[in-house]
């Protein structure tokens, strides 16, 4: 009767335990399951993108001749090797964003992840630049969630930002030593902006629950930086000091007594100022910083503006032209992104 008694306890358990087992298959399989679809407003971005370009044009027709003066560079020998270096900073960021896309699972060859990365540039002129976030939401095989777009734009940016700023040094060793910022004001403003982190990383610590909560891909976008860190800083660095040699390319061209590391510090310093203005692709701030930058060191102002719209177009709308060319190939062609 005892031996009776035992046996049911001796099946039961086994079978809890199997139980207990199978209930880490149930948990992943649903997690895997595919992102629901994010409605995003495309329409509203290339309409915003057709505005932001008629503008633009219209802009440059109002300076006249200096629509002709910019873009003649464009086409000689130097223009060819300054664009060139444009899309060396476009091949190495894409070459980030695939190590990124690689940490949540997304695997692309080098040509096919440079197409998708480069498809993003169809939304650059918005706000912010944010429009380049949907670059993993219109992903027609496993597109991101939105969080996770979120924050592989937002480590985009910061990646972006700090190597900027590493890159403007030599431009504001130069205002120093030119008396165009004088030494007091200088150190003023790393003060205050030492000050501004301290303050930024004291609230991010008191309120890191709350922030995490509110903007849980803010988590996320710091995971993606610590991913191969000493790889997309060289990688971000060599881009954007690409793009700045592309400056000084059109400033040698033009007879601009400019040397190399003030001219990636100029582009740089000007690149932050867009970005702090938050208009659609730093349209206007950009422009204006740089052209004045330029002066400073006794450039006319109307060869200036030339050289300054010249290096926009090749750092700016060719990107945007190439964006549009590799989303229409990818959604007609490819199908490997879906516009709706």
């Amino acid at each position: 009767m005892g031996s009776h008694f035992f046996k049911p306890l001796a099946v039961t358990e086994p079978q809890a335990s199997n139980a207990s087992k199978d209930l880490p298959d149930v948990v992943p399989a649903r997690a895997s399951l595919p992102p629901e679809p994010v409605k995003w407003p495309v329409k509203k971005m290339l309409l915003t993108l057709a505005a932001v370009g008629t503008l633009y044009a219209a802009a440059l027709l109002v300076w006249g001749g200096q629509l002709g003066a910019s873009l003649a560079p464009l086409a000689s020998w130097v223009g060819l090797q300054a664009g060139a270096l444009c899309l060396v900073n476009y091949a190495l960021r894409g070459w980030r964003w695939r190590i990124w896309m690689a940490r949540y699972g997304r695997h692309f060859g080098r040509v096919q992840g440079l197409r998708l990365y480069v498809a993003g540039y169809a939304f650059t002129p918005t706000p912010g630049n944010v429009g380049e976030a949907v670059r993993t939401l219109m992903l027609a095989d496993r597109p991101l969630t939105l969080a996770q777009s979120l924050a592989v734009f937002g480590a985009e940016r910061l990646a972006d930002l700090l190597c900027l700023l590493l890159l403007s040094v030599p431009a504001v060793v130069w205002a120093v030593q030119r008396g165009v910022v004088t030494p007091t004001t200088a150190a003023w403003l790393l003060a205050a902006a030492a000050l501004g982190g301290a303050g930024i990383a004291a609230v991010g610590v008191v309120f890191r629950q709350r922030l995490l909560q509110r903007l849980p891909w803010l988590a996320e976008a710091a995971r993606c930086l610590s991913v191969r860190t000493g790889t997309w800083l060289c990688l971000t660095l060599l881009a954007w000091a690409a793009q700045g040699s592309a400056l000084w390319l059109l400033c040698q061209a033009a007879g601009v007594d400019v040397t190399l590391a003030l001219a990636v510090g100029f582009y740089a310093v000007a690149m932050v100022a867009g970005a702090l203005s938050a208009l659609p692709a730093g349209l206007g701030g950009t422009e204006a910083v740089l052209t004045g930058l330029l002066m400073l060191v006794g450039t006319p102002g109307g060869q200036a503006l030339a050289i300054t719209v010249g290096v926009r177009v090749l750092t700016l709308w060719l990107a945007v032209a190439l964006g549009v060319l590799a989303v229409s190939y990818s959604a007609a062609i490819r199908k490997d992104i879906r516009l709706a």
